[in-house]
């Protein structure tokens, strides 16, 4: 059982792919990270020795910022774009997609499906009131 910056990595998976269990770590950062490790991409995680165990280890927390460290930059950053009252911080603020995406439609993730539409609560003329 390997474990990277708190996290427990799979074992029944590659190498390449139990690491992007990491925050912080997608596929291509993980390939990349493999290949200077000169770890052979094939080999899943319960095959690698201890000592390959511990350089991924120690070669991840030294070079990269993951977890939780991550996650705090992510929110100071945010926190900082609220106080300077810039747009992306009243974006962020209210709950808006921040990137310019359009918000007529298509932003029901990002607001939590809010219908605010006019028909959408309406009964048929049909019916009798």
């Amino acid at each position: 059982m390997l474990r990277i910056a708190g996290v427990t990595i799979p074992e029944n998976k590659k190498i390449v792919v139990s690491l992007a269990y990491i925050y912080g770590i997608g596929q291509n950062l993980a390939r990349k990270i493999v290949s200077i490790l000169k770890i052979d991409t094939s080999k899943k995680t319960s095959e690698l020795t201890e000592e390959e165990a511990n350089k991924l280890r120690d070669y991840i927390e030294k070079n990269y910022k993951i977890e939780g460290a991550l996650k705090r930059e992510i929110q100071s950053n945010i926190k900082r774009l609220k106080e300077i009252g810039s747009y992306r911080g009243s974006r962020h603020s209210r709950g808006l997609p921040v990137r310019g995406q359009r918000t007529k439609t298509n932003s029901r993730t990002r607001r939590g499906n809010v219908r605010k539409t006019v028909g959408s609560g309406r009964k048929k003329s049909s019916e009798k009131t």
